[in-house]
């Protein structure tokens, strides 16, 4: 029977609106001071234990919680161990032993599962082409996969291991319930290994050098990553490799600068052209093509050539690119020449 002097609550040391995450910490704490292998022998100290486990049992499940607030402890009267709860130890439906114990008793640990190998991280470098139409490049790489000769395994020849029967697990009595552990014979494993495998050592995995293709979609930036599923490292037990992250890197172009997936781009043009006007020829991602240039053209303005620009990555819709004109001065002038430009300041003088 639980104590009776005080209700849930109280056994607990909450309040009565305290959360479920306040209830369950509480509870791991109380239990931590009063379990039987921290207290052998001490009478007062395994029923203080079982007065909290029934106080959990209830606190802790929602509706249970609310027919106690309600009805109290009678409601519960006449029912074995409140609900199915066996006050001698932990019964039916209780939750976070293995989780609330693992402190003092070294966890429930389970027969050893397989494990995903690691994440392997690497960095690439492309051109801002290579951005635009996207690219397939050669990757060489050296990651640890699974040994083909003994499929991962590490052995030659093995057997089952004779302490857990082949479980590997054996389950060992902890105060009044049992704590199922890692078979030390064989580690978890179920089996012995007699010969380890040749091949990897006993190890399950090999170092070996892979040559990838990686396929970079149009529109990748800079600190675009890309992943590889199973590229990682491998995995032990049976376990999946991990995956390969490849960072990547546009270079700067030397004509065109990005920003987003907007191109801008120096256009030279000469005094005349500027003056007059006329056809230019304006480079793009796609190659030269041809704008009709406004005459009287100021330098520094910009000419929208739309969706010449980097194609989104999501959508494919491009961007634009901006043609900047630039007027360049001749070096080398002629008598001539000079008579002309006097007449075109004097153009300047007008406005």
């Amino acid at each position: 029977m639980a104590t009776e002097t005080k209700d849930f609550y109280e056994l607990l040391g909450v309040k009565k609106d305290a959360s479920p995450q306040e209830i369950k910490k509480a509870y791991r704490k109380l239990a931590r001071k009063y379990h039987p292998d921290v207290n052998p022998g001490d009478k007062a100290s395994e029923q203080k234990f079982k007065d909290i486990n029934e106080a959990y049992q209830i606190l802790s499940d929602a509706k249970k919680r609310e027919q106690y607030d309600q009805f109290g402890k009678e409601g519960f009267e006449g029912v074995h161990g409140f609900d199915g709860f066996d006050t001698r130890g932990f019964g039916g439906g209780f939750e976070g032993a293995e989780d609330i114990f693992s402190d003092f008793l070294g966890g429930f640990q389970q027969r050893e599962r397989p494990t995903t190998g690691a994440d392997l991280l690497t960095a690439l470098n492309i051109s801002l082409e290579e951005a635009y139409k996207g690219v397939t490049k050669p990757l060489s790489l050296r990651r640890e996969v699974s040994c083909t000769q003994c499929g991962g395994s590490g052995a030659e020849e093995s057997q089952t291991c004779s302490t857990c029967k082949g479980s590997g697990a054996i389950r060992q009595g902890r105060g009044f319930f049992n704590v199922s552990q890692p078979c030390p014979s064989c580690g978890g494993r179920g089996k012995i290994i007699t010969k380890a495998c040749k091949a990897c050592g006993g190890n399950g995995s090999i170092m070996a050098d892979e040559s990838l293709n990686v396929k970079i979609p149009p529109g990748a930036d800079t600190g675009t990553r890309l992943k590889l599923s199973g590229k990682g490292g491998a995995g032990t037990r049976g376990g999946r490799s991990g995956n390969l992250y490849i960072n990547l890197t546009v270079s700067e172009h030397p004509a065109f600068k990005r920003v987003n997936d907007d191109i801008y781009v120096d256009v030279p043009v000469t005094i005349s052209e500027a003056v007059l006007g006329g056809k230019i020829n304006v480079p793009t991602l796609d190659g030269t093509v041809s704008m009709t240039l406004p005459a009287g053209t100021d330098s520094g303005r910009k000419f929208k050539l739309k969706g010449k620009g980097i194609p989104d990555r999501k959508t494919g819709n491009k961007g634009d690119e901006f043609a900047v004109v630039k007027i360049v001065v001749p070096k080398d002038v002629t008598e001539s020449t000079r008579e002309a430009l006097a007449e075109i300041e004097k153009a300047y003088k007008k406005k």
